[in-house]
């Protein structure tokens, strides 16, 4: 077998300045920089499998939040989240998340949601 180039000593160089807190200070500022792209991609995409889970942990049936998600995506609002478009509804409103659900599966209901999120 091959022995390995062990250049450990060289690649840590820049590391022997540091004591411990320091080196605890700049592995988690490193590891929020590993996380930045994966957090971004979060807050990016979604799919509807996620909304509707979204929507039945809000109180939804399955059946209710696969028909609002399929709403919120003919209507390209999926990427705002189905949970904040009825919060949203609901809250401007001031009805209940269930009332604002039903009402979101109605065509007038949709138009007005419509209207805050892509005007």
């Amino acid at each position: 077998m091959k022995p390995r180039n062990d250049d450990f000593k060289t690649r840590r160089a820049h590391l022997e300045k540091y004591d411990d807190e320091a080196l605890r200070t700049y592995f988690l500022e490193l590891t929020d920089r590993l996380l930045d792209p994966v957090m971004k991609m979060a807050k990016d995409h979604t799919t509807p499998a996620i909304e509707r889970s979204v929507l039945m942990r809000m109180g939804f049936s399955s059946a209710e939040a696969k028909a609002l998600t399929d709403r919120f995506f003919e209507h390209d609002l999926l990427a705002h989240g189905a949970g904040h478009i009825v919060y949203r509804y609901a809250k401007d409103h001031g009805i209940g998340l269930r009332e604002a659900g039903e009402k979101l599966l109605e065509g007038d209901a949709m138009e007005k949601i419509k209207e805050v999120f892509k005007g």
